[in-house]
């Protein structure tokens, strides 16, 4: 009746539907994870589950299979993969960057591909998919891999045996998105992690904007966005902080990801359980690091060796955070690499009830498709397999993976496991014969004696057939055929080298101590290897627990209060609750950890007011103006230059923007509380920008001849436009009229009105000059100048206007627009009263900013007190925090460093830093760390060469070069 219905032609026969069912019977089912029929039944017809369960009928035209002593499960549901769909490669070149999008009728931005359909692309991989399969796997969620948004993808059935149309489970299984940018266009934006991240924000912004029906004009991309909304969202990262950052957008946009993580969450568990996103998981854990030439080894940090110490144990931590995640093979050199891969996360802790959910009711549901895959359901698909026993132990072997009522077979069932030792008799001589993989490439040795010699075996159809020549030299052999049977001696006819026959026997050796030792050897590897301890952060002189704030009674220091006090002789400090309680003599605080200070100076700390530490990328270079981007997305709390700033006696910093462009991104002024998120480092109520002026923006010195501006008149009228473009855009998001929401002149309108401040990078007083008359024009001031090292030119206009200025000590003429620099830059503004400062601009320099304060008093003669306030309550006032730090009052926060000597001697040495109270870095603590450092380090090599003895396959040992940001540096994103 079906067959009557069809509506094409059958032109190459008779054609005829096979309407039999399939019977299961006797076979352990586990239904789902935690669910399980012994002796059960499975019934399937047409690719699909007909009833599943204790007692099932058996239809008269169904065929019968006994699986007996055998375990069923559901297949395994691939969540996210490129599978059959083949990712472009870039066949573009040049060095001019292109900052205009190549294609009509799409959003303005390339990278943005929300009307991809990878269905367009996709073509059936059977290689590809006869691997997947043998990994356990029935179906498929794959899209293509490129652009920030990347459009949605489709469900596949790895049925090899059918055709497309039966294949496709569902032609629009989620939308995907990466920070990524496509290989189909060379356009420049974004150019950095912060970049990517505010587009998909904009993005997101400019597809509501649209379907609201705001746009007279189509926009494709924007239309596919919309209309895939009711797909999952499936956010690709590639690491921790990749999780955090698309969680912060899920938050943002109310989009709710799911995120491809990157493997190593278990490093901060507590910040990624806070994210309560549901996660795809990799696998791929790494090999240990071949460090047995000492040499090689010291190329090898410790946060690597950590890495493959403590990456095995991510799933178990995820687990036990109590966070939904599916396990995906994608990023393994080859699927077949995923059941290695689990195990060696089931020594780790992982559960193996939870293992198999992560590959198959978590993936289905993640994907909308609970009712059709992942469990064996009445009405799923018969996506099924076939196992010798439950599936995650050691020994059990997958014989077959049924998709859609298809047959795979991955191994012979019938096949009989005759590994071992045995004794083979035959023409009046004892050979000692063993026997290995014979249920997967069977191999064969066959020894006279001592003497091992040519041997060979093929095992097909439980016969098993060698040959073995008479010794070692000659080229003549005896063969035996002989039919396997698994507890009986095997016995039959031989041919002998002449071609005459007789009669031969092959009995098993029992097993030796010597195989008992061995086999208990190899449980003993099934113990839980020794997993190094997290540290906040979990690097190189991370604690081991994190530190809380103390109450501290510093006693007898000279203190430099910043305040009209001055410098107090044998002082007392008592901190408390994070903050300054008393200043004063005499002090006592019951409970109180007592610091001895006699000799020693107590100073607030130091404030670096332009920095490139800490971060993951500097510049967003790909477009003139990037007001919209913000450097707390691309913050990396994890940097060791953190440390070293502390050990410096540095307590806070304005990470800056760099200046490839005249309107840079938002800063983020941060504490430097080692070891912890970037959220508690972050002052959200601190909102600075970089602009920048010179050779940087007008591009003199990277080769880029079509973005504007290319001229230092150019970038006046840069500034000129976008500033009276934010004031139109005020004017009609005050007029009650629906508005665009532009996150770029959001950030310009706060400038205008005050809300945000401008740090601006400066050389020549030209273009101070400039830059000052652009904001009287608007009617705002710029906040600081940095670099400024023409600032003593016009110090007398900076006054006025009421800039402050933060600058180098004693650098000039690294560049041409730097060839009138003078040391004497800091003095004469200070002296023409000029809120000043001294800056690094340089992860080096920044740890040494006492150093370069006092090069004032040289340069200058401005007094001690006047120098030391450059690098500490100036650069406080510059980034309006001066009201919680940059001096030793009652009530300010605990920002604190306790210095060996006079603060600004080169023999000055920090031994206690501290932040809001909290001792971040101590100098006898740090000797210890030391030590640590090099303990793990010894304990991680013998562990690593632990492996390499135990036969376990390593990796070459490889230094991993820490890139210094500054200014100019620029990244390519792809």
């Amino acid at each position: 009746m079906v067959s009557a219905q069809e509506y094409y032609p059958v032109n190459d026969g008779v054609k005829s539907i096979n309407t039999n069912y399939t019977l299961f019977k006797n076979a352990t089912l586990h239904l789902s994870p935690g669910k399980t029929i012994s002796n059960g039944s499975l019934l399937i017809k047409d690719g699909k589950i007909v009833s599943v369960g204790k007692s099932v009928d058996s239809p008269k035209n169904a065929v019968v299979i006994d699986l007996e002593g055998k375990h069923v499960y559901p297949s395994f549901v691939e969540a996210y993969s490129t599978f059959g769909v083949k990712t472009p490669e870039r066949s573009f070149g040049g060095r001019s960057p292109q900052y205009e999008a190549t294609r009509e009728g799409y959003y303005w931005n390339d990278h943005i591909r929300a009307e991809t359909n990878a269905l367009d692309a996709f073509k059936y991989d059977n290689k590809a998919a006869k691997d997947l399969v043998e990994a356990g796997f029935g179906a498929v969620s794959t899209h293509m891999a490129d652009g920030l948004a990347r459009g949605n993808g489709i469900l596949v059935a790895l049925n090899s045996e059918g055709n497309t149309a039966e294949r496709l489970l569902d032609t629009r299984s989620a939308q995907f998105f990466s920070f990524n940018k496509s290989n189909l266009s060379q356009q420049s934006y974004p150019s950095s992690v912060m970049g990517s991240t505010a587009l998909i924000r904009q993005v997101f912004e400019d597809a509501e904007w649209y379907a609201g029906g705001n746009v007279d004009t189509r926009d494709l991309s924007l239309e596919a966005l919309n209309a895939n909304m009711d797909l999952p969202q499936i956010f690709y990262g590639e690491g921790l902080y990749d999780d955090l950052r698309i969680a912060s957008l899920s938050k943002e946009t109310g989009v709710p990801f799911i995120i491809v993580g990157g493997g190593d969450e278990y490093k901060r568990i507590g910040e990624v359980k806070a994210t309560g996103a549901s996660y795809i998981i990799p696998i791929n854990f790494q090999d240990a690091y071949d460090v047995e030439d000492p040499y090689q080894a010291d190329f090898v940090s410790l946060s690597q060796m950590l890495e493959w110490n403590q990456a095995p144990t991510n799933p178990a931590k995820l687990d036990e955070a109590g966070l939904t995640f599916a396990i995906t093979s994608n990023g393994l050199k080859s699927p077949g690499m995923l059941s290695s891969m689990l195990k060696k996360a089931f020594k780790y802790g992982l559960d193996k009830e939870t293992a198999l959910a992560a590959l198959t009711t978590i993936p289905a549901q993640l994907l909308g498709k609970s009712e059709e895959l992942g469990t064996l359901s009445p009405n799923a698909w018969a996506n099924f397999l076939i196992t010798s026993g439950e599936l995650f132990e050691e020994e059990t072997i997958l014989y077959e993976n049924w998709v859609q009522g298809s047959q795979n077979v991955i191994k012979d069932a019938s096949i009989i496991d005759i590994d071992g030792s045995y004794t083979l008799n035959t023409g009046g001589k004892s050979y000692d014969m063993t026997i290995s993989k014979s249920t997967e490439r069977p191999s064969v040795t066959v020894k006279d004696g001592e003497t091992k010699l040519g041997s060979k075996v093929a095992y097909n159809d439980g016969w098993l057939n060698v040959t073995f020549t008479g010794d070692a030299d000659k080229k003549e052999y005896t063969r035996v055929i002989a039919q396997v049977s698994p507890n009986t001696p095997w016995s039959g006819k031989a041919i002998l080298p002449d071609g005459s026959e007789t009669s031969f026997n092959i009995s098993k050796k029992p097993s030796t101590e010597t195989e008992e030792e061995e086999k208990e050897d190899d449980d003993k590897e099934e113990v839980a290897p020794e997993v190094m301890p997290l540290t906040y952060p979990n690097v190189a002189y991370g604690y081991e627990e994190k530190p809380e704030a103390e109450t501290i009674l510093f006693k007898n220091a000279t203190v430099w209060t910043n305040e009209e006090a001055g410098i107090l002789e044998e002082t007392d400090v008592l901190v408390k609750n994070g903050k300054i309680a008393k200043v004063g003599k005499g002090l006592s605080a019951g409970g109180a950890k007592v610091v001895d200070a006699t000799g020693k100076h107590l100073t607030s700390g130091i404030i670096d007011e332009h920095s490139h530490i800490a971060a993951f990328s500097i510049n967003e270079s790909g477009q003139n103006s990037s007001a919209e981007v913000r450097m707390k997305d691309a913050v990396n709390p994890d940097d060791i230059d953190i440390y070293r700033d502390l050990a410096g006696g540095v307590t806070t910093i304005q990470l800056l923007h760099g200046s490839a462009n005249p309107i840079g991104g938002q800063s983020a002024v941060m504490k430097l509380k080692w070891g912890s998120s970037i959220d508690e480092m972050v002052l959200d109520d601190a909102k600075f920008i970089k602009f920048a002026l010179g050779e940087n923006v007008k591009q003199s010195n990277w080769g880029s001849y079509s973005r504007f501006p290319q001229t230092r008149m150019g970038v006046q009228q840069m500034f000129t436009d976008y500033f009276q473009r934010a004031k139109e855009y005020e004017a009609k998001k005050n007029s009650g009229e629906p508005y665009r929401t532009d996150y770029e002149m959001e950030t310009l309108v706060e400038i205008l009105n005050a809300d945000r401040f401008i740090t601006s990078h400066s050389y020549v007083q030209s273009e101070i000059n400039m830059l000052m008359k652009v904001a009287e024009s608007f009617d705002f001031r710029i906040n600081t100048f940095t670099h400024i090292l023409e600032g003593y030119k016009v110090a007398d206009k900076m006054q006025e206007h009421g800039v402050a200025g933060s600058t180098f000590s004693d650098w000039w003429a690294y560049k041409y627009e730097v060839n009138d620099a003078i040391p004497y830059n800091a003095a004469i503004m200070w002296s023409q009263g000029v809120l000043t400062g001294i800056n690094s601009d340089d992860a080096e320099m920044s740890r040494r900013l006492n150093q370069e304060a006092a090069k004032t008093m040289k340069y200058g003669g401005v007094p001690e007190e006047e120098a030391w306030k450059f690098v500490t309550l100036n650069p406080a006032k510059m980034l309006h925090i001066d009201d919680r730090t940059g001096s030793i009052k009652e009530g300010k926060d605990a920002d604190l460093v306790l210095w060996s000597t006079y603060p600004m001697s080169v023999s000055a040495v920090a031994e206690k830093t501290m932040v809001e109270g909290v001792v971040y870095f101590d100098i006898e603590t740090d000797k210890e760390l030391k030590e640590k450092v090099e303990a793990k380090k010894n304990k991680l090599s013998t562990m690593m060469l632990g492996a390499k003895n135990k036969g376990l396959k390593t990796q070459p040992a490889k230094k991993n070069e820490k890139q210094r940001l500054d200014c100019d540096t620029l990244e390519t994103l792809y």
